[in-house]
């Protein structure tokens, strides 16, 4: 057994934001009580989580883990070495992998390979079509059978309106999520950050933020008619988040996630660095104080990393020719302390939430820490100062641009089933 205690129990779920001990047995929680409850137990290991937070496992929606085909970017046991480190006990992995994930043995293979390297869980999300080009549906059901928790084409829109509506009427059959990036590639097309005053500047072609807020319409529609749950992955503009607040108003289950580089960074701090280089592109700072507003006021569901590794060969190149993506784990609690709780534009409470029972709840999930419940616990400080080194991470690659930032509150540990996958 394992017993956390002198902690402050933070729990969305349970409405519970109070000093509370945590007894872990196995695999499971056995009960959450007052402090000094189960001092009786003398067979414990103890973790003193005096002056931290205690909360239920958070849960990365939205990430990339490389592997199979891209692992000298990132393996399933380097990213979710990371991802422990940045306090998540599980992480839903995207598929475009090389080969594509659109079928049950690339979903055996990572369930398998999460089962026996990975530090975290690992819930495989499947290809809504068959090698996500867009142009027959993939073998979702086996796929579902298999492991995955939701599809999507991500990396790209689901290709034509005729195929989104199928794979979503498909999904709704199944209770899967569609997961959609949302992005009209012919207003995108050659595209390498947000188009506007600092684009022109730089004289780097610049995508408007009318390429997601249309193919968001496209999507909000087709969910209205077919009745399926639809995810907006890593919405940036405030027209989306329109998109999103009206289907929300008229009863439709869409959800949707913001990244903490999208509230944090905006268009104008972009340089000629391509660890500044991501899709969709950093966003105007209206775009950014909608995002912050929606996180706010519950219009935005998820806080989702993102995190999108590449060897550093790749991104040593020129701005226009690096791939999109940075690193999202490791800073993710930080810059959500930073720019939201400690400027008091939400609650602590509000942050676990986006979390823990957000991401849970677009998985069809529960998250909680209760009798009964995985032993998944995410254990965070709100005043550690650190300083973020990217050359210390587990992670294969350094593109990040908060490398050398310093922070007021960082995870403390991380315990998946019971057992710790991360100390600081």
């Amino acid at each position: 057994m394992l017993l956390i205690k002198n902690g402050r129990v933070v729990d969305p779920a349970s409405k519970t934001d109070a000093p509370r001990d945590v007894l872990l047995d196995g695999e499971v929680v056995k009960e959450v009580g007052e402090p000094g409850k189960f001092a009786a137990i003398k067979d414990a290991e103890v973790f003193d989580a005096g002056g931290m937070m205690v909360s239920p496992g958070f849960i990365d929606l939205h990430v990339h883990l490389r592997e199979p085909g891209q692992e000298s970017s990132e393996t399933i046991e380097t990213g979710t070495k990371s991802a422990a480190r940045g306090g998540f006990t599980a992480v839903c992995c995207m598929p475009n992998t090389k080969p594509v994930h659109d079928n049950a043995s690339i979903t055996r293979f990572i369930v398998d390979k999460a089962r026996t390297a990975g530090a975290t869980r690992v819930w495989p999300i499947g290809a809504a079509s068959i090698g996500s080009q867009g142009e027959a549906i993939a073998e979702i059901a086996a796929m579902k059978e298999a492991g995955i928790v939701a599809v999507s084409d991500d990396g790209r829109p689901i290709a034509t309106a005729r195929l989104t509506r199928q794979v979503m009427d498909y999904c709704r059959s199944l209770d899967l999520p569609v997961i959609e990036h949302s992005e009209d590639v012919s207003l995108a097309a050659g595209a390498v950050m947000r188009e506007g005053v600092t684009s022109t500047r730089l004289g780097l072609r610049g995508m408007p933020a009318a390429a997601e807020s249309v193919c968001v319409a496209r999507d909000v529609q087709l969910a209205e008619l077919t009745g399926a749950r639809l995810h907006i992955a890593h919405l940036s503009a405030k027209g989306s988040l329109d998109q999103v607040r009206a289907a929300k108003s008229h009863g439709l289950r869409v959800t949707c996630e913001v990244t903490p580089h999208h509230f944090t960074l905006i268009d104008e701090d972009v340089q000629y660095d391509s660890r500044f280089k991501m899709n969709p592109p950093l966003a105007s700072r209206e775009d950014r104080e909608a995002l912050i507003a929606g996180l706010a006021d519950g219009a935005v569901d998820v806080i989702a990393t993102d995190h999108a590794p590449h060897e550093p060969a790749l991104k040593d190149v020129e701005f226009d020719r690096a791939p999109f993506g940075i690193l999202g784990f490791e800073t993710a609690i930080a810059l959500s302390l930073e720019q939201l709780v400690h400027s008091k534009k939400i609650s602590l409470t509000r942050m676990v939430e986006l979390f823990t029972t957000g991401p849970a709840c677009v998985l069809g999930m529960e998250r909680k820490l209760a009798a009964g419940a995985p032993a998944d616990v995410t254990i965070f400080s709100t005043t550690h100062e650190w300083t973020y080194n990217v050359n210390d991470s587990p992670s294969k690659s350094r593109n990040s641009p908060f490398d050398g930032r310093s922070f007021r509150g960082a995870p403390m540990a991380t315990i998946v089933a019971g057992k710790l996958a991360y100390r600081r």
